[in-house]
């Protein structure tokens, strides 16, 4: 599995930035002046497929934030993977956030749901049940049900997961990846404490979106 330490630009991302670089020094030998905007682009790409390490927060119950972005839906609703009654909070990653997705929570995986579908614009509501998506059902250490989903978007269209079920994963632990623009939407037990609200700026496994209560 994709764990830390790794390079700062992911793997995902070297095929694309060496042909863009090597196009962007073919520009410059042919042309210096039309060699700029290809440039522009290698260094999209670079920023694109950035990812850096990131500090773990240890607090108990914690559900950390499994990508960079907004903040976009904060509710009570159904989760359709779980099969229960849970609090969604959904993130939405633009093309200048961080595309790795971590692990919120520890535990072990219990099924990965994958689903063909379309490719509306991630921060639609219909796009967390009409695109394409990848759910991870996880039981956490403490016995609750945790339910993370990568959702394609209106540019993205690749979703990577490099787990299977019955593997554990650590909070903050790389696990997948979604190349350019999308979500990922977390659904929590009805009694979790949410600690953001919709318009938030969070980042991958620094920002706590909510606490697990702690039974017993």
């Amino acid at each position: 599995m994709n764990q830390y330490p790794h390079p700062i630009i992911a793997r995902e991302g070297w095929p694309f930035l060496a042909i863009s670089i090597i196009l962007a020094i073919a520009a410059t030998v042919w042309c210096a002046a039309w060699s700029i905007p290809v440039w522009i682009i290698a260094l999209f790409v670079l920023q694109f497929f950035r990812d850096p390490p990131r500090e773990i927060p240890q607090d108990v119950g914690a559900v950390l934030s499994p990508a960079d972005g907004r903040v976009i839906k904060v509710e009570r609703t159904q989760d359709p993977y779980g099969q229960r009654e849970a609090i969604l909070i959904s993130v939405f990653m633009n093309v200048f956030n961080v595309h790795s997705n971590r692990s919120p929570v520890d535990g072990r995986i219990e099924q990965i749901q994958y689903f063909p579908g379309k490719f509306f614009n991630a921060d639609l509501d219909k796009a967390s049940t009409e695109n394409e998506r990848n759910a991870i059902v996880l039981t956490t250490t403490g016995n609750q049900t945790v339910t993370f989903v990568q959702v394609a978007g209106l540019i993205a269209r690749r979703i990577l997961c490099y787990v299977k079920a019955g593997d554990v994963l650590a909070r903050g632990q790389r696990y997948g990846f979604i190349r350019f623009g999308s979500r990922v939407d977390v659904y929590l037990p009805l009694d979790a404490s949410v600690k953001v609200s919709i318009g938030d700026k969070v980042s991958a496994t620094t920002t706590i979106l909510a606490v697990l209560a702690q039974n017993g």
